[in-house]
């Protein structure tokens, strides 16, 4: 794991034990550090008690912040490795009380702007910060290395993953961190030359103020968390802080085709050859990028190549990466094509403004939507209608979608994924793309959108 000296013989709080601050109590104790953790959830608290994991003896008080003494509980579990070194200690126990601490970690799912962990920190003094402020505090104990940090309201994961793959392609030793993948401070350090590729959501830079990013990225800001911050104009300044953090001889990389964008990257005119705009609408030869299809994702790869181009990587490995992606699973993920018919599983597409880009990505498609709707309506859907060959609805959302598709489009109520991919297939023919990007929430039929796309799979790879 990733660990840094400069946490020894610190405190810290830590609130959220799912995943990430999970990992990051581990790395905190391997640091030196001594730890006061607490979650709401009684099942994720009880990992981290004593015994086997199932202990009774904790703080009382139950919910976030409510009373209780603070009671220790040593972190050792065999399948773990080796217990913390002598000194070391955690506590399980509600944040009722924040003076003496170091710093407050919490996760980025926690709403500083509503929680009343906040003001205890502010009145206190205590900063607040994340996992990610962790790893920029942990980077001079570290191999040489560089971090490349993705921002943007939508492509964060698929640029992520395609810079790390490029990376890997090249022969650069990589990891992908922040809101992809592992939880950083779980990995182990990369040798020295590796790349560490982080996706980084507003919340998490909200939470760092130290992480100066060799190369850094912001694909695009439009409306969204807006309940997290004053206005449009907070949640583009969270976006912002990326390059306010970076050494002014690092590179940024920005997309402009929105004026939030372009008025930061115009803010940050004077880094002058250390800064890539990258313009909308640049045409490109997507035709050998499989996974990599649509207006959106010409944008992302765009700003992938600058990423790999800015770290030395040549073009004769960008352009076999590019070729090779396979892309995230149910992102616009390509299962198979059969008997010339390319079926691409679209299943994270859980509404309607998220779906219209796979339709704009292909000539010829067979739309599989429907679900359980989160509205009545796929009017960011219609600029793409006619890219559809044939609509076939399923779910609960079914009917209602066939009547508003019906008059611009031929239309089958399937009903069900398997009957919907098996109808297509007998329709569609070599060169078209039978697409399940259901605009629609899975809840009606399958536990999840992951569920959804491995029926989808199933049911493709049953027409072989």
């Amino acid at each position: 794991m990733i660990v840094s000296g400069d946490w020894a013989g610190k405190r810290y709080a830590v609130l959220g034990l799912a995943r990430s601050g999970a990992a990051t109590v581990r790395a905190l104790l391997a640091g030196g550090a001594s730890v006061v953790a607490w979650d709401s959830e009684a099942a994720k608290r009880a990992p981290f008690l004593p015994g086997t994991g199932r202990g009774t003896s904790e703080a009382g008080g139950g919910g976030g912040a409510t009373g209780g003494s603070l009671v220790a509980a040593p972190l050792h579990h065999p399948a773990d490795g080796p217990p913390p070194r002598a000194g070391e200690e955690l506590m399980v126990a509600p944040l009722d009380d924040l003076n003496g601490f170091d710093a407050l970690v919490v996760s980025p799912g926690v709403p500083l702007n509503t929680h009343p962990i906040a003001a205890k920190a502010r009145d206190t003094g205590v900063p607040v910060i994340g996992d990610i402020e962790l790893f920029a505090q942990g980077r001079a104990s570290l191999p040489a290395h560089k971090v490349v940090g993705i921002t943007g309201t939508n492509g964060k994961s698929t640029t992520t993953a395609l810079v790390h793959h490029i990376l890997r392609t090249a022969g650069i030793p990589s990891l992908m961190g922040g809101n992809i993948g592992l939880p950083i401070l779980g990995q182990e350090p990369l040798p020295a030359g590796g790349v560490y590729v982080l996706e980084l959501s507003s919340y998490q830079i909200d939470l760092t103020a130290t992480l100066d990013c060799d190369v850094a990225v912001l694909l695009n800001i439009t409306p969204d968390h807006l309940d997290r911050y004053d206005g449009f104009e907070g949640y583009a300044a969270s976006k912002a802080r990326l390059f306010a953090m970076q050494s002014p001889e690092h590179e940024a990389i920005i997309g402009i085709g929105d004026a939030a964008s372009a008025a930061i990257a115009r803010g940050l005119s004077a880094r002058g050859e250390h800064l890539t705009k990258i313009a909308p609408g640049v045409c490109m030869d997507q035709s050998r990028w499989p996974s990599l299809q649509g207006p959106h994702n010409a944008q992302n790869a765009l700003a992938a190549i600058a990423v790999a181009k800015a770290l030395g990587v040549g073009e004769a490995d960008i352009d076999r990466a590019l070729e090779s992606f396979a892309g995230l699973p149910h992102r616009m993920q390509r299962i198979d094509v059969v008997n010339g018919v390319a079926y691409v599983d679209d299943s994270k597409a859980t509404n309607p403004e998220s779906t219209a880009p796979a339709l704009a990505a292909f000539p010829r498609t067979h739309w599989i939507v429907g679900g359980k709707p989160k509205g009545d309506e796929l009017d960011a859907c219609a600029p793409h209608f006619g890219n559809i060959v044939r609509a076939y609805t399923i779910g609960e959302a079914g009917p209602a979608f066939a009547k508003i598709l019906g008059s611009h489009m031929p239309v089958e109520e399937s009903g069900t994924l398997d009957a919907a991919v098996r109808a297509a297939a007998a329709r569609a023919r070599a060169g078209d793309t039978v697409l399940l990007s259901p605009a629609c929430a899975s809840f009606d039929q399958f536990r999840d959108y992951e569920a959804r796309g491995a029926a989808f799979r199933t049911a493709v790879e049953g027409l072989a």
